[in-house]
């Protein structure tokens, strides 16, 4: 519509009006007027008057203005309608594909939309609905919006990083995540928006948190926090102790899960706060309270869910946590049967979102609750589902957290490059115009094909590196065994032969200063042959090698030892028993050296298609992923040689003052 056409409509119908009757009169020209026009203006003043005062209302104008505005082919008006009817229709009436099949609409006749904003926009929109129902359609639908929005729509484009990150991150695929979060930051940064670099900050910490680094998402967080109540941020900080719960349940420290869920609780602030962080804090305090037994308490949080009303079509994150803390109170007051309903339904809805954790918290729940029953055959497919999505989540975490350090390398050496380029092109513009883009061309698809060559190569080289290492570890595990055995036979019938035959011609003389000494240099050369072999693996049994070894540390050490041995004789072959026999040695050997523990308890016990063993102490803790990285530090990396060669899988459960737990499971 002409601008000068359109004052002078608005001119002709405001006079007529009063303040109060504004809405009426407007209403009664869209029922009357023939022209399309006056009815179009009349539908725009309806739409000003109903924005955030009449959520029905200003939908069913939109809707009405859309259509109207096409039949008058004024595809750009209804463009923008068609992207301010998005965020009702999603969030409010809980209908995303409805609001998709309103912009799919609009995107149809998009060759007759000039401007950046509303193509780059409506892509945007439609990902933000798609975000609700299918995150891969989200994230091909950001990308179109990248593709749309011109180079000086900075926020506008830093908008949709943010939100590609968020999919991504849901998705599991954190490298690509963090780009975009990284991406999304600098263009936020550079335009001073410091509120909407908090959402960016958030992002990355969530990749901390969902990488495993739980130490470094914690002290990224607590930094956030401060920066939040500086800047008076105080909306965001319920989202922020609601996540540092979710993280402290992952670590299994449930005390540190409540206490950060009452912070949140006590700053949400409800008419600031996301409505998703309301509901994921009660519905994690009603899990709490019901695995410790606490009813009444679960109960008044599921009554405030319940007193919502709340529709949930449209919000599946938010459904899955509401449906699954109802269920937990379900479960505690012993209806199973609408348990079991509810957490089928909230995994059916994770599924949709491809949600692996809250997959397979479902599988475990349902296991759980079958077994409760008696359907021993369902709990075990429930079970053996949560196992199978735990391996791939594990298998994920690490393969992405390579990924994720792999692109901060990559983005730096690419901003370098960049750097280069765009110096030799500055040179390059004295040369006419189709010679550049000929040697643009040339050069991008050489140094293209030179990075996939140089990468194919690399994934190669490292493959083969990794198992001639592993293959190498092994071999040379055995080799000092070997030599271990050699040194100790020497020791035993060399030396300790021939001190025997000393200590013998001593006694015929009766010295007994000397045969003392004697007698205690035997002692110590056994005690170096036992140490390098250890014959009672031969004599006694690898059962009863191990309980006289932990009762020597026992009785010679101030290290208190509690001990459950079931008997593994005869499981393994004798070379695996002498490495089963060396991981407990130097796991208790490390415990006495570096843990200052107190006390520690050793567990061997025999399952049908495994043994696990586990190690744990009182003492002072450690980081995992530092002491693992120290060059000087060989006891860890000795530990999961000897585990990758009995087929076998370590764990390790440390945290700093909080004590160590090693775990080792081996395949019978």
């Amino acid at each position: 519509m002409k601008k000068p056409l359109l004052i002078l409509l608005i001119a002709l119908l405001l006079p007529t009006v009063t303040l109060s009757q504004t809405q009426k009169h407007f209403q009664k020209i869209l029922d009357t007027a023939q022209n399309k026009t006056v009815r179009l203006v009349a539908l725009d003043s309806l739409l000003s008057l109903t924005f955030r005062t009449d959520t029905d209302a200003f939908i069913q104008y939109s809707e009405q203005y859309i259509d109207l505005a096409e039949e008058l082919d004024q595809i750009e008006d209804a463009a923008r309608k068609a992207m301010n009817l998005q965020h009702p229709l999603t969030n409010n009436a809980g209908d995303p594909l409805r609001a998709i099949t309103i912009i799919n609409g609009v995107i149809a006749r998009k060759y007759k939309i000039k401007d950046s904003l509303l193509l780059g926009g409506l892509y945007l929109k439609r990902g933000r609905a798609h975000a609700k129902v299918n995150l891969e359609q989200a994230i091909e639908d950001y990308t179109l919006a990248l593709q749309n929005f011109a180079k000086n729509d900075t926020l506008h484009r830093a908008d949709v990083y943010l939100f590609r990150g968020q999919a991504h991150s849901s998705r599991g695929k954190f490298a690509q995540a963090s780009e975009d979060y990284s991406t999304a930051f600098k263009l936020y940064e550079n335009k001073e928006a410091y509120r909407y670099m908090v959402y960016a900050q958030q992002g990355i910490i969530n990749m901390f948190s969902m990488n495993g680094f739980y130490t470094k998402a914690k002290k990224e967080r607590d930094l956030l926090i401060e920066k939040m109540k500086d800047l008076h941020l105080d909306s965001f900080l319920a989202n922020e102790y609601y996540n540092q719960a979710l993280d402290y349940r992952k670590m299994g420290d449930r005390r540190a899960e409540f206490k950060a869920l009452l912070k949140a609780e006590e700053v949400y602030d409800t008419d600031a706060s996301s409505l998703y962080t309301f509901i994921g804090i009660h519905s994690m305090l009603i899990s709490y309270y019901c695995d410790h037994s606490q009813l009444s308490e679960a109960k008044k949080h599921l009554d405030l869910l319940e007193a919502l009303e709340y529709d949930f079509k449209g919000d599946l994150p938010s459904e899955i946590n509401y449906l699954g803390g109802k269920a937990d109170y379900l479960k505690a007051i012993d209806q199973l049967d609408l348990a079991i309903a509810l957490i089928e339904n909230k995994l059916k809805l994770a599924e949709q979102l491809g949600i692996e954790d809250d997959i397979m918290e479902a599988h475990n729940f349902l296991s759980d609750i079958y077994y409760q029953k008696g359907n021993y055959q369902k709990s075990i497919q429930n079970l053996k589902a949560a196992s199978s999505i735990k391996d791939s989540i594990y298998n994920k975490s690490s393969a992405n957290a390579l990924a994720y350090y792999q692109t901060l390398y990559e983005t730096e050496r690419k901003e370098r490059e960049l750097i280069e380029k765009t110096t030799s092109l500055t040179l390059l513009e004295k040369d006419n115009d189709n010679f550049k883009r000929l040697m643009l061309f040339g050069s991008v698809v050489t140094i293209l094909g030179f990075v996939l060559l140089l990468l194919y190569r690399n994934h190669r080289y490292l493959r083969s590196h990794k198992l001639l290492q592993e293959r190498f570890s092994q071999k040379l595990l055995l080799s000092q065994e070997e030599e271990r055995i050699r040194i100790s036979k020497d020791l035993h019938d060399g030396v300790g032969q021939q001190l025997l035959v000393l200590k013998n011609r001593i006694l015929t003389f009766g010295d007994d200063e000397t045969k003392k000494l004697v007698d205690s240099t035997i002692e110590e050369v056994r005690s170096i042959s036992r140490d390098l072999h250890p014959f009672q693996l031969q004599e006694m049994g690898i059962t009863k090698a191990i309980e006289v070894t932990l009762n020597q540390i026992d009785e010679n050490t101030p290290l208190f030892i509690s001990s459950e041995i079931d008997n593994i004789d005869k499981v393994f072959s004798k070379e695996d028993e002498v490495n089963i026999y060396r991981i407990i040695q130097e796991s208790m050997s490390n415990v006495l050296k570096h843990a200052k523990a107190e006390a520690s308890k050793v567990s061997v016990k025999k399952f049908p298609q495994s043994i696990v063993i586990s190690i744990r102490d009182n003492g002072v803790g450690f980081d995992y992923s530092e002491k693992y990285e120290d060059t000087k530090s060989l006891g860890l990396k000795t530990l999961l040689e000897r585990t990758k060669f009995l087929n076998g899988q370590m764990k390790v459960t440390s945290k700093r003052d909080n004590g160590t737990l090693l775990e080792f499971q081996f395949p019978i």
